[in-house]
């Protein structure tokens, strides 16, 4: 079988979207539609975001940092009140589908994730959820984030696997490019149940 290994995110695939919380938030505080993510995705490298998953920067600091870009843009957004939102509910069909396929495949997560969550993970969905991976990376911990190429690698050495024995998916497509680039198939997860029948197409 060509297939070895499946990698998957785990905010907004495993677990509902972070982002559908930030709508929510931007609706409620009357902040234009997808603001946050605008935010986010300005200066991807070096933004408030972008050193809070890599563990550069306190959750002090990132409070102070991303305010200071929610300002330039006019609105007046606090980056402990962005961490809050993080956290999705985990999505039963996906859990269940991890156990049909770990007697058979391994199963890696890559997560691009803040300190502070990985540290309060502590409810028992998540950690069970958690469990069932052969091999865990948390931005937070190994201090590099998803689109770096490395990240993947690390993934690949760490269930001694080559990229093109992977099958990748992610909610979105800049984390999905450089893991198609290294030779993984990938599969963008907009509806759970598309993504798993992909990945049952892709195995039969």
């Amino acid at each position: 079988m060509k297939y070895k290994a499946i990698i998957w995110d785990f905010g907004g695939v495993i677990t509902s979207s972070p982002f559908d919380a930030f709508n929510e938030f931007e609706e409620v505080n009357g902040l234009p539609k997808d603001i946050i993510r605008t935010i986010n995705s300005e200066n991807p490298d070096m933004n408030a975001w972008a050193q809070f998953e890599s563990n550069s920067i306190t959750i002090d600091q990132f409070d102070d940092l991303f305010l200071k870009e929610a300002k330039t843009k006019g609105f007046d957004i606090k980056g402990r009140d962005i961490i809050k939102l993080l956290k999705g509910s985990i999505r039963e069909n996906m859990v269940s589908f991890l156990r049909e396929l770990k007697s058979n495949f391994k199963l890696g997560c890559i997560t691009n994730n803040v300190k502070p969550s990985s540290e309060e993970n502590t409810d028992n969905e998540t950690k069970e959820a958690m469990s069932i991976f052969d091999h865990v990376i948390e931005s937070s911990i190994v201090g590099i984030r998803k689109p770096n190429p490395e990240i993947y690698m690390m993934s690949c050495d760490a269930l001694n696997v080559s990229p093109d024995q992977c099958i990748y998916l992610d909610d979105l497509g800049i984390n999905l490019k450089p893991a198609r680039e290294l030779g993984m198939t990938t599969i963008k997860v907009i509806q759970p149940e598309d993504a798993i029948q992909e990945v049952r197409n892709l195995l039969k």
